[in-house]
């Protein structure tokens, strides 16, 4: 009977498996290692790619942007200064006065009788001097006699100006132009000395009062310019006042003022705004935060280019961010970004570098950058 051989491909197949069985039975078994062999470094190794982008610094006003209210520039509480009965209510509430207009008047008693007599008694006194005066001069009157009426004078118009200051008291102005924005008292009511029965504001001008964090504060000074934000969306413009010396205890952050006219009157005092204040001009470099990384001593650095290709991980002051563009200080002039393949290599390192570019940053916003 005739045998059949199998297909020439099936023959081959069993074949190297047969091979292969050999090899596996009889390899080098001295050629194994219990630790692999150490690789060895081959000159020309390639250079890790990174995409660079070069950036040119500009210039750039940070703006600190607090949360305030605003207060009239001047305000004072008005108080009794002499006891007595409101006779008399020359200015209503809510109307707008002048320096030196009386806001109130209270009963005179008897202070004009009293006045006039002692202005009559300084008359007197003032002319007993006049006549001792000639006496004096050919020796007529001892000096003592001479000096009791000079004293006598002397307590003449103490006792004028008293009594002219009390009628004051009783007819009390204005210390300065304003509106009498609050009157607490109705004729025929009683005050005692002490006793507040007005307010009167000056809102022709206001005072912005806020609270800058402990870290800004020392970039502010008075002089800078500010701009006030009103819940309406008004923009009034602004110039920083006032920069407290010492933090607040319990918050850390620092008073500040900025004043600001309100030619109109417009009724502002007491009312929240945001107060932003224009920081000096700095140079900076504008990019994705995403570049942004902490050093070895916990500082935000950036990784960027030196003209041999290595790598540099200078650290940088962030000035202000947003969700699309930081920006920051110290780096140079002009500065070769790693925007690709940061997170790849290390300070120090030589890279093969590739530029990529960029739309123009002139308007501040950056094109968007790769991520790390």
């Amino acid at each position: 009977m005739h045998l059949r051989l199998p297909p020439r491909s099936v023959l081959l197949a069993i074949g190297l498996s047969c091979l292969l069985l050999v090899w596996l039975a009889l390899g080098d078994i001295e050629g194994f290692r219990d630790t692999a062999p150490e690789s060895e470094a081959t000159e020309g190794q390639a250079l890790t790619r990174v995409e660079v982008v070069e950036r040119q610094a500009m210039a750039h006003a940070p703006r600190l942007v607090l949360q305030g209210r605003l207060e009239a520039y001047r305000e004072v509480a008005l108080r009794a200064q002499r006891s007595g009965q409101v006779v008399a209510l020359p200015v209503a509430l809510g109307e707008r006065v002048s320096r030196g207009d009386t806001l109130l008047a209270l009963a005179s008693d008897a202070l004009p009788a009293r006045l006039d007599q002692a202005e009559a008694e300084l008359a007197l006194a003032q002319a007993e001097l006049a006549g001792a005066e000639s006496l004096r001069q050919r020796e007529l009157i001892s000096n003592p006699a001479y000096r009791r009426l000079q004293s006598g004078v002397s307590r003449a118009l103490a006792e004028v100006a008293t009594l002219r200051r009390q009628l004051d008291d009783i007819r009390p102005e204005a210390p300065f132009d304003g509106v009498l924005d609050r009157l607490d008292v109705e004729v025929g009511d009683l005050v005692q000395v002490g006793e507040t029965w007005g307010r009167l504001i000056d809102d022709t001008r206001l005072t912005a009062h806020a609270a800058a964090p402990q870290r800004d504060a020392l970039s502010l000074s008075p002089g800078l310019p500010a701009e006030v934000q009103l819940l309406d969306g008004t923009r009034l413009d602004a110039e920083l006042t006032h920069v407290a010396s010492r933090a607040d205890d319990s918050t850390r952050s620092f008073a500040v003022e900025a004043t600001l006219a309100n030619p109109e009157s417009r009724r502002l005092a007491g009312a929240s705004a945001t107060l932003v204040i224009r920081l000096p001009e700095r140079r900076v470099h504008h990019l994705s935060p995403a570049l942004l990384e902490l050093d070895g001593d916990g500082r935000l650095a950036v990784k960027h280019l030196d003209d041999n290709d290595r790598v540099r991980l200078t650290p940088v002051e962030l000035v202000s961010a947003d969700a699309e563009t930081a920006r920051v200080t110290g780096l140079p002039e002009r500065v070769r970004l790693i925007t690709l393949g940061g997170g790849f290599v290390a300070a120090g390192e030589r890279v093969s570098a590739v530029t990529v570019a960029t739309a123009s940053t002139r308007t501040g916003q950056d094109a968007p950058e790769a991520a790390r």
